[in-house]
């Protein structure tokens, strides 16, 4: 007899806990309610994040498992246990990522538990001296909140469990009897273009978008060089650095579908989750290719345009973004140092187990998934991720760039049709 759940069961249940993560997280003020009302896109990560960490702290059981409530039809019915073994196969990778942090989550003290929950929401911990283990506790529940975010069936619901939460504990009367709140604050989150419908944009355009690139099969594998990149159409008529910026992601998006063969099946398969891994990783080779690091100077990406973009260029919106591209660019060139010198270490003591490259391991955690990337990592070596979570933690500040990049108006503009036209001609 199959003990696996269905797909709705866990869905439904980690609705019902997200909701009660979320009105959490407002009493103990780790979100407040202009945040939770917002379409901030960290939003998206934190507050799954926080309903992962509320749910190892209820575990009870070992190895960890989570009793998941039933909808009102099937009350008196046994419970319904989220376990290893009762896990659907989708939902395995994630599943096992936690299952790992449960023992961890619970042998922290209260303060440290409570720090954690304070990093998830990208707050410094207040404990003295802080727990070193925190952050990559922290990036692992991270690391899931991001994969569960990019499924369509959350999207489609999460503005609901915000509102649940915004709603939570309001003073609500309707002539001395319950009603609506008072005066609640609405949530703005809005889902992504769908992409593979007509739904997210006005399908006409594609005839003059698509004039401006080759014909399928006929779009040409550039190199990493961002000189060498041809450009993607320009629909901003805004900024100069903004149509640089979002030019310059395009053509290395373009870049990215004709050169990383397993996103083509998921092209087909989930076309949303297909277009956020390609932003991530368009994103990495933005910073590895055209950020420009000068001593003493600052920084600087170099655009396909011929235009250099610099801080001081980007409107007050895309300053954080800006700067966040840059900080990735040094540490991925920290990382490529540090295992440059290990590979030199183990050549010169004559050692012939030569470690895969960190940034190998994070191209494959973006172009797969963190779940699937750290189980076939276990496969391939017999262990998990590095004890530090080095890897696990940068992959995540790709995907929340490329989370937040795609949310903002000027590359969420018509950005559906440009996948579009992308994807067929990488096809």
């Amino acid at each position: 007899m199959d003990e696996r759940l269905s797909e709705q069961d866990v869905q439904d249940g980690f609705h019902a806990f997200l909701t009660n993560a979320l009105a959490q997280a407002k009493v103990e003020r780790l979100l407040d309610p202009e945040t939770l009302a917002s379409a901030e896109a960290d939003l998206m990560i934190c507050g799954p994040a926080l309903c992962l960490y509320f749910a190892a702290l209820r575990s009870v059981t070992s190895p960890p498992s989570v009793p998941m409530p039933r909808r009102e039809k099937m009350r008196g019915a046994p419970p319904l246990v989220l376990a290893a073994h009762t896990c659907p196969a989708q939902f395995a990778p994630y599943f096992a990522i936690w299952a790992k942090t449960v023992p961890d989550i619970q042998s922290l003290v209260p303060e440290h538990q409570h720090d954690l929950a304070r990093i998830i929401c990208n707050h410094p911990p207040i404990s003295s001296p802080p727990n070193s283990a925190l952050p990559r506790i922290a990036a692992d529940l991270r690391a899931v909140a991001i994969e569960i975010s990019q499924r369509r069936t959350f999207q489609d619901r999460y503005a609901d469990d915000l509102q649940a939460a915004l709603n939570a504990g309001e003073a609500s009367t309707v002539n001395g009897r319950p009603g609506t709140p008072n005066n609640p604050r609405k949530a703005t989150f809005v889902p992504p273009p769908m992409y593979d419908d007509g739904t997210g944009g006005d399908t006409t355009l594609l005839s003059p978008v698509s004039a401006t690139f080759p014909r399928p099969n006929g779009l040409p594998r550039t190199s990493s060089n961002s000189s060498s990149r041809s450009t993607s159409p320009s629909f901003l008529t805004t900024s100069p650095t903004i149509v640089a910026i979002r030019e310059t992601l395009y053509a290395a998006l373009a870049d990215v579908l004709t050169s990383t063969p397993s996103l083509r099946p998921l092209l087909a398969s989930d076309p949303p989750r297909a277009y956020f891994n390609a932003v991530a990783l368009a994103i990495l080779d933005v910073a590895l290719q055209s950020v420009v690091h000068v001593p003493d100077e600052g920084s600087f990406v170099r655009g396909v345009l011929g235009k250099d973009i610099v801080l001081a260029d980007c409107p007050a919106e895309l300053k954080p973004f800006f700067r966040e591209l840059v900080s990735i660019s040094h540490r991925a060139a920290e990382i490529g140092e540090e295992d440059d010198q290990r590979l030199i270490r183990k050549l010169e003591r004559g050692s012939t187990n030569i470690p895969e490259p960190r940034m190998e391991r994070l191209r494959r955690m973006l172009e797969r998934g963190v779940g699937y990337a750290a189980m076939e990592e276990a496969e391939r070596t017999g262990r998990s991720a590095s004890p530090e979570g080095t890897v696990m933690q940068l992959a995540n500040r790709v995907n929340a760039l490329a989370l937040g990049m795609s949310k903002l108006a000027a590359f969420r503009e018509r950005q559906d049709v440009v996948f579009k036209v992308l994807a067929g001609a990488a096809q």
